[in-house]
């Protein structure tokens, strides 16, 4: 472990002594199967290393045949008590859970840094962007409320929400603790149980998370987490069992397991990758539009689906270029823990080579790279996966602007008008989402009018892209991981008798 500065290490050896499923010592990541930690038994073992150092931390299974089957008999099993239980004993262990995870926030942080390469800061702002999800599954039951209506005399309508059965969460590498948490909580509170396969690149925030469900109090078997590859990925869109499926990724993956989900029957919801577009008007507030693209273009490393990589300069605003050029060269490239870092590696040497060959290929096809960030140098590490800010001026034909960059990487295009610029914008084939930065209520009014993306920011960043039928937290969540259970119901009140009636004094109690 002597490619780790002392503090990385320091902080490897303490998750390490203190956590139950994963190692960022060099050791094995486990498999949690029915409330245990277990080594598997596979002979196909995938190395994840410090992007920063090229470290080896720990080795991650392709969970086996076996395994995987008894993740799911463990939770089809639990899921038959799991959905008998009250929803204040649900609603215990989500307030229980956000609880630890507010106690436990810098570790969830620190394992971020040392797997994935995020700077400390926005490691725990991943964090605290799942926690909030974990905050909206203590409201459970007021969001599990159903209805009643007296449809004809002494006849009643009512539906309730009921659970689906086991689900799966299927989660990426950009946000290890954030998309675990988006889908844990909400499926686990509606009365589900869940098999979670986080990235094979940094699962350590999500074993994690499943131990601080287990201190949470959460029965065995209700929460199980498998690890691997595509064939872990096939096995949940296939398994019988396997009621529902959740998916944060990429669009080719994406497209795959929605496919080969729905195929078999299943509910899936998938946010994809994106091509994001920021229009910049003239009359913008330079300084909060520039600083707000930067943020969004290269935070993370521009390895988040809600990125802005595109920003569109209309007319004047074109002036404003030489400033983004500025302020973009400026930003601290460094490891996660060091001080003043604002954005670390990519992930892996290959992320890094794909990036920096789709920054080479704007110049071949005649763009103009403003700022280059390849080959740059980051004192103390000499082999980390690092890219530096990058701003080139393309065209719509280019491979750089037609391909998902997931760097940090901003493409500049000119529009002469706002008309230029919205067509630009909705003749996109991702069709995500698009942001504007004006100052006129009426130019706002007409850009969210207008633009055919599903996702609008005015002054703000946008999120990402979304392929399903209901969204993954909120009311959208909770429709999600329940089906509606509607019953009528026939009580002729001339039939009322209330001969035998006993009297209890007890408070009810939770069962």
């Amino acid at each position: 472990m002597t490619g780790l500065n002392a503090y990385s290490l320091e902080r490897a050896e303490q998750l390490s002594s203190q956590w139950k499923g994963t190692s960022f010592l060099g050791g094995n990541a486990k498999n949690f199967i029915d409330g245990a930690f277990k080594d598997s038994s596979t002979d196909k073992w995938i190395e994840l290393y410090d992007p920063s150092t090229q470290t080896l931390l720990s080795k991650v299974p392709e969970t086996t045949t076996e395994e995987f089957e008894s993740a799911v008999e463990a939770a089809s099993k639990a899921f038959q008590s799991w959905k008998n239980s009250s929803v204040l004993k649900r609603q215990r262990f989500a307030l229980e859970l956000q609880a630890l995870i507010r106690e436990n926030m810098d570790n969830l942080a620190a394992a971020i840094v040392l797997e994935q390469g995020k700077t400390f800061a926005d490691a725990k702002g991943d964090v605290l962007r799942g926690l909030q999800v974990v905050e909206t599954a203590c409201a459970i039951p007021t969001a599990l409320m159903g209805e009643k209506l007296e449809v004809s005399k002494d006849m009643d309508t009512e539906t309730r929400k009921v659970p689906l059965g086991v689900c799966a969460s299927i989660s990426p590498f950009n946000f290890p603790a954030m998309i675990p948490l988006w889908t844990i909580p909400l499926a686990i509170v509606t009365g589900n149980t869940l098999i979670l396969k986080p990235s094979e690149r940094d699962p350590g925030a999500a074993l994690m998370i499943a131990e601080l469900c287990q201190r949470a109090g959460l029965p065995d078997g209700v929460l199980n987490v498998v690890h691997g590859t595509v064939p872990t990925v096939n096995a949940i869109c296939t398994h019988p069992k396997i009621k529902a499926v959740s998916f944060v990724g990429s669009n080719r993956a994406g497209q795959h397991i929605y496919d080969l989900a729905t195929k078999n029957g299943k509910r899936v919801q998938a946010n994809l990758g994106a091509k994001n577009h920021a229009v910049v008007m003239p009359d913008a507030n330079k300084d909060q539009a520039l600083n707000a693209l930067i943020g969004a273009a290269c935070g993370a490393a521009g390895q988040r689906c809600m990125a802005i990589s595109v920003v569109v300069l209309v007319g004047t605003a074109q002036k404003f270029l030489p400033d983004l050029i500025e302020r973009a060269s400026k930003l601290k490239v460094s490891q996660g823990f060091e001080e003043g870092a604002e954005f670390g590696p990519v992930t892996t040497p290959a992320a890094k080579a794909r990036i920096e060959g789709l920054i080479a290929s704007a110049e071949k096809e005649g763009g103009k790279i403003l700022l280059d960030g390849r080959g740059i140098q980051v004192p103390g590490y000499p082999d980390g996966n690092f890219i530096g800010a990058t701003i080139i001026e393309a065209s719509t034909e280019m491979t750089c602007y037609k391909e998902e960059i997931f760097g940090p990487v901003l493409i500049v295009m000119n529009a002469n008008t706002l008309d230029e610029a919205i067509s630009t914008v909705n003749s996109n084939p991702y069709g995500n989402g698009a942001a504007i930065f004006t100052q006129s209520g009426p130019i706002a009014r007409k850009f969210e009018t207008q633009i055919e993306a599903g996702q609008i920011g005015i002054n703000v960043p946008i999120p990402a892209s979304f392929l399903g039928d209901i969204n993954f937290y909120g009311k959208g969540g909770i429709s999600f991981y329940t089906q509606i259970k509607t019953t009528t119901s026939l009580w002729r009140s001339a039939d009322a008798n209330v001969d035998g009636e006993g009297v209890s004094v007890n408070m009810p109690t939770m069962k």
